[in-house]
């Protein structure tokens, strides 16, 4: 099962709990982490499914390449890391 954490700064908005989730592509294990927490979908994901132009997906320390559809391939041992921007000045 792949690994799933969030960046701290996310935390302040909504509860994003570490996970191990199945699924063989980014979007599918997304997909299964969103059915136990919902909440955490419209931080991370637009009405498109596609990444938030304020948040990074990594896949083993690298961008994810396939930000509107996320189909990046998962191993088992593959960790998945959500970032989110912050901005101001």
């Amino acid at each position: 099962m792949t690994t799933l954490s969030f960046t701290p700064n996310l935390r302040r908005h909504v509860q994003v709990p570490d996970a191990r989730v199945a699924g063989d592509t980014v979007a599918k294990a997304l997909a299964v982490y969103f059915q136990d927490n919902p909440a955490v979908r419209g931080y991370v994901l637009d009405d498109q499914g596609a990444v938030r132009h304020h948040v990074v997906i990594f896949l083993n320390g690298t961008p994810v390449r396939d930000r509107a559809g996320l189909s990046d391939p998962v191993g088992d041992d593959d960790e998945i890391f959500v970032f989110q921007a912050l901005s101001g000045g």
